[in-house]
């Protein structure tokens, strides 16, 4: 009897972290995904963000800046949810992605420009993907619908499959010089 006392209690332990993990992680993804779409938190909304996207080489930029922050804002808030589990860590992964590819250059260190906090967000929302969202949850709610084994594969074999080409499009295009005269 004791030791199914100990279970519950670690399964409940469980669940309150990985609710912990995904409102938080959820909620700082939301947040920078609405600076790019919205211009809240003092971001440069959709026209600024398609400027500095293009800046950055993400061609055309208002569709990197709506790609991007839809899978910040919109996977973000699907995390803190736990709704859509698997399809909203990989979202979020996906947009880390491009991020990682911006701030390599500069090294590891936030500090210094480096990648490690868009590094941190993505390894955090893929493994609460991979992992789900435990019992507090909308997919626990809705007897998870929307986080099925197979979605997991699907989800974040779709999320590489863009990532790869988008920064692969990015490289090509921050690699050519622009033509003389344009």
């Amino acid at each position: 009897m004791g030791r199914c006392k100990h279970t519950n209690t670690l399964t409940r332990r469980r669940d309150a972290g990985l609710l912990a993990l995904r409102v938080g992680t959820g909620a700082v993804l939301a947040a920078h995904g609405t600076q790019k779409l919205l211009g809240w938190f003092g971001g440069g909304g959709l026209e600024g963000t398609a400027a500095a996207m293009e800046s950055m080489g993400f061609k055309p930029g208002k569709q990197s800046a709506l790609a991007a922050g839809l899978g910040e804002a919109g996977g973000g808030a699907l995390l803190a949810l736990g709704l859509a589990t698997p399809a909203a860590g990989a979202a979020a992964v996906g947009a880390m992605a491009g991020a990682v590819a911006v701030h390599a250059p500069a090294g590891f260190f936030a500090q210094g420009g480096g990648y490690e906090y868009p590094a941190f967000l993505g390894f955090t929302a893929a493994a609460i993907g991979v992992i789900g969202p435990g019992r507090l949850s909308l997919d626990h709610a809705t007897r998870h619908r929307f986080d099925q084994p197979w979605t997991i594969a699907l989800a974040f074999t779709a999320s590489a499959l863009a990532a790869a080409a988008v920064v692969g499009k990015r490289r090509s295009e921050v690699a050519e010089p622009e033509p003389e005269g344009s």
